[in-house]
């Protein structure tokens, strides 16, 4: 239930998370309020999840992406907590999974396809052979279904990820673009990593449910931006893209709120 219209958000944290409070921080701008609990007491108390309208899964090196990044995590969750998250998608409850979480709800198959809980596809090494960590040109896709990129066009986002290369077979990759399900692109000539159709982040068929390698929850300001005095007059009060997608989630669940679903 939302408490006078303020969405709650349960940001999920385990060993190695590092983005969390980033994420919190960028929720809390957009106008929800923040709750942030560690997988051993979501294990212990898995009903907790149902109380939030909201569910943000942070960057970071978990577990010290052992074996591969954000595999020993997925398997927590997925023997442990999968019905409680998958009952959140079936209501509708927006997510977001950002660098590891993305890595995160793509091993435990909560994208592309929550109802299935199974993994399609994944985020390999970097074609470079190496770790990334600059701001690259995305795009939003506007035929995608997903809240979260509604109203965004081009723009920039800071990268920072290792394990970040999308790729699925050729079937599931032209599956996700008919269905919508493509929501983020590297810009043309700037792909980082040689993700598959150049593909930043996609959603679950219903578009609430979002994953992406950049991470938004670094650039909810305009002082985040590297070059922010050099963007001329009027640059500090614009609103930044990365708070957006934020905005765009939490404006979301109020409305559905405010129709009674």
């Amino acid at each position: 239930m939302i408490s006078q219209m303020t969405p709650s958000t349960l940001i999920l944290r385990t060993a190695g998370t590092n983005c969390d409070a980033e994420l919190a921080y960028a929720f809390e701008q957009a106008g929800a309020t923040t709750q942030t609990i560690h997988i051993s007491k979501l294990i212990e108390q898995p009903e907790l999840i149902a109380s939030f309208d909201l569910i943000g899964l942070p960057g970071g090196f978990s577990y010290g992406d052992d074996i591969a990044a954000g595999r020993i995590l997925a398997n927590r969750l997925k023997h442990r907590l999968l019905d409680p998250l998958q009952d959140a998608a079936k209501r509708g409850v927006p997510m977001i999974g950002i660098c590891n979480g993305f890595q995160v709800l793509v091993k435990l198959g909560l994208l592309p396809y929550p109802e299935q809980a199974t993994q399609v596809c994944t985020l390999a090494d970097n074609n470079t052979g190496r770790f990334t960590c600059k701001w690259g040109a995305v795009q939003a896709d506007k035929t995608s279904s997903c809240i979260w990129t509604q109203g965004l066009g081009d723009f920039e986002l800071p990268i920072a990820h290792g394990e970040g290369r999308f790729t699925g077979p050729a079937e599931l990759i032209e599956q996700l673009k008919a269905n919508g399900q493509v929501a983020l692109r590297y810009a043309p000539n700037a792909n980082p990593n040689g993700s598959d159709d150049d593909i930043a982040g996609i959603c679950d068929p219903t578009g609430t449910i979002f994953g992406l390698m950049p991470h938004p929850e670094r650039y909810v300001t305009a002082t985040q931006h590297p070059q922010w005095t050099r963007q001329g007059e009027g640059f500090l009060s614009e609103t930044m893209p990365g708070l957006e997608m934020f905005q765009n989630a939490v404006s979301y669940v109020k409305e559905r709120a405010t129709a009674g679903v």
